[in-house]
């Protein structure tokens, strides 16, 4: 049975900190069967990891674009050093969640455009000198993104929730990178990105949901007044689907191209394929 891969949620975020095991079990039993856990500061470094490990998943350690006005000076050391301890986990998997975004306009002026690009290329770096792939935020800083992996090269990676254009969908996939799509993709009025992910390559896309972020349209259809719900990994099937769907698939098929993907890039995801897991007293098999 082929089962999907959620590339990015961040289940160690404070929204899931009452039910984590309930919304893993959820997701579980919709035929999730990998998450990636990625962390976004230092402080949340060994939270990440051992949820990761508590649940039977992977992990990603970085510092968030969104994180470095808080950064303590040492956060990149403590990276490294953290890089270094785990480096034999076999579910750390990446360098992540790290990048540039330039949607917030503090972080587009000084000093914190400096002090993006600063972390940014250091995580590059770190990702370089330890083997990893990266996975990558992007947002209004695609072609500044792209700059960075030409003068830094890293072992490819993701580049999280895509929304650039085709000619730099192909600049990532010629660096050796995967593009991330979830939630927004179901939103019919997302036209431009609908036909992206329609006409890119099968082997050029994974999955993924940002949950808490980033819901889909069936969870931003709240009464009048009312937040959108939360998003979770057990929605990635559904997203999966509407996607395949898009592209005339059967989802099993297509979750099988895209955990395919997922593997490729990021290795290390190839362990952790097949295995019994058990959390909170259940079970379930990969």
């Amino acid at each position: 049975m082929h089962f999907w891969i959620d590339t990015h949620c961040h289940l160690d975020a404070p929204e899931f900190a009452a039910d984590a095991l309930d919304v893993r079990w959820r997701a579980a039993q919709a035929g999730v069967g990998l998450c990636v856990l990625a962390a976004v500061e230092a402080s949340g470094f060994e939270a990440c990891r051992t949820l990761a490990h508590e649940l039977g998943d992977a992990y990603a350690l970085g510092i968030h674009p969104m994180a470095i006005e808080r950064a303590p000076d040492d956060a990149l050391a403590r990276l490294d050093q953290a890089l270094t301890r785990h480096a034999a986990d076999p579910r750390l998997v990446a360098v992540g969640e790290i990048g540039l975004d330039y949607f917030v306009d503090s972080l587009r002026q000084p000093p914190l455009a400096e002090r993006q690009e600063l972390f940014f290329r250091q995580q590059l770096k770190l990702a370089r000198q330890h083997g990893l792939p990266v996975i990558l935020h992007v947002r209004r800083a695609v072609d500044q993104v792209l700059q960075g992996l030409r003068d830094i090269a890293v072992p490819g990676g993701i580049a999280h929730a895509f929304n650039g254009s085709r000619q730099q969908a192909g600049q990532f996939l010629a660096l050796g990178f995967k593009l991330g799509f979830g939630g927004a993709l179901t939103h019919e009025r997302a036209t431009r990105l609908r036909a992206l992910a329609v006409e890119l390559p099968p082997e050029a896309i994974v999955m993924e949901t940002d949950a808490p972020d980033i819901p889909p349209r069936w969870l931003r259809a709240s009464a009048a007044g009312q937040p959108p719900g939360r998003n979770e990994p057990g929605e990635l099937p559904r997203i999966g689907a509407e996607l395949a769907a898009l592209r005339g698939l059967p989802p099993s098929s297509w979750a099988a191209q895209t955990s395919a993907n997922a593997v490729a890039a990021l290795p290390r995801l190839a362990a952790l394929m097949g295995h019994d897991v058990q959390f909170s007293g259940r079970s379930f098999n990969k």
